[in-house]
């Protein structure tokens, strides 16, 4: 059986374990662990076994690793990392694709009941229907305002009820009735609080962006500097394209004013002065559609003519048939 392991040989052990880990791995995820237990972290650790390290630790421990590691290897970036390190946090090492990863940790959820004194993490709203409980117990539901009524001697609530809103704490009374109507409310996991990518900190909320998201806010940085660039006369190569057309309407534009010329600005002159001669021949085109259609008119009276005239032979010939 191994020695225990004194209270000093226990920090130099974990400063050794996340000095190792900081060499190795070069992306974190922050992740808060609030109302999280020791089974439900191992069968988070076991979940991410392969290409991901969970480490846990007080925040003092865990941010004096990180200066002294900074000292003794001139690696400044991972002190972005101490600023995040605040309230009941963990760390996850990882080589895998941060997104996947941070999919996988919110996969560990464990249901919990709404606790007396316990920040409601979500709106908790109790859905109309027979609670499957005796008429004795009406009072949980008078004291908390919820209309109920007596169905087939039980009770049954009739609307909606929003009893806990996002932010509140809960009630005794609020906890009893959860517990009797069996809703546990509540679920927690590891959260990813912020993500550190080769000393780089940036929102968790980045990870769910898409090709499609990436190329739209492309545009708008686009959008915003060519608006920019044309603003302060800047040339850009964005707004330059702009600046191009709006050069050359200026100086169309001094041309059709002035007698001065140039042979793109001829044109220009050439069709203010008559734009009857740039006009769509209209006309001779219409006289040649009635002239046409006139054969055509022609050309059908007499095909009905000469039915006309085989209808009459017909008949005579039919009158002297017998």
């Amino acid at each position: 059986m191994a020695p225990k392991l004194t209270k000093a040989e226990k920090k130099v052990s974990y400063d050794k374990k996340m000095c190792r880990l900081i060499d190795e791995y070069a992306q974190i995820l922050v992740v808060a662990a609030d109302n999280v237990g020791s089974t439900q972290l191992q069968n988070i650790r076991k979940g991410l076994r392969g290409d991901s390290v969970v480490l846990m630790g007080k925040n003092t421990m865990m941010k004096r690793t990180v200066r002294i590691h900074s000292e003794n290897t001139g690696n400044t970036a991972i002190l972005n990392l101490v600023p995040l390190l605040v309230g009941n946090v963990g760390l996850i090492f990882t080589k895998g694709d941060l997104k996947e990863v941070s999919e996988e940790v919110g996969k560990y959820k464990v249901g919990a009941p709404a606790r007396v004194g316990l920040v409601a993490p979500i709106d908790v709203v109790v859905p109309p229907g027979n609670t499957g409980l005796d008429p004795s117990q009406t009072s949980f539901f008078q004291v908390l305002n919820i209309p109920t009524k007596i169905n087939k001697g039980t009770v049954e609530i009739i609307t909606p009820v929003e009893l806990i809103h996002k932010g509140d704490k809960v009630g005794s009374s609020e906890a009893a009735l959860l517990s009797k109507l069996g809703i546990r409310p509540f679920s927690y996991g590891l959260v990813v609080l912020s993500v550190y990518d080769n000393g780089s900190v940036f929102s968790p909320e980045v990870l769910n962006l898409t090709e499609d998201d990436l190329t739209e806010r492309f545009a708008q940085g686009v959008a915003m500097v060519t608006s920019l660039s044309l603003a302060i006369a800047y040339p850009t190569i964005a707004a330059a394209p702009h600046m191009f057309i709006n050069a050359y309407k200026n100086a169309l534009a001094i041309a059709v004013e002035t007698e001065y010329s140039y042979p793109h600005a001829d044109k220009v002159k050439e069709y203010l002065a008559d734009p009857s001669k740039f006009a769509v021949a209209a006309v001779p085109a219409g006289a040649a559609v009635s002239g046409g259609a006139a054969p055509v008119a022609a050309a059908k009276e007499e095909a009905k003519e000469e039915e006309d005239e085989e209808e009459d032979d017909d008949f005579v010939c039919n009158l002297f048939d017998d």
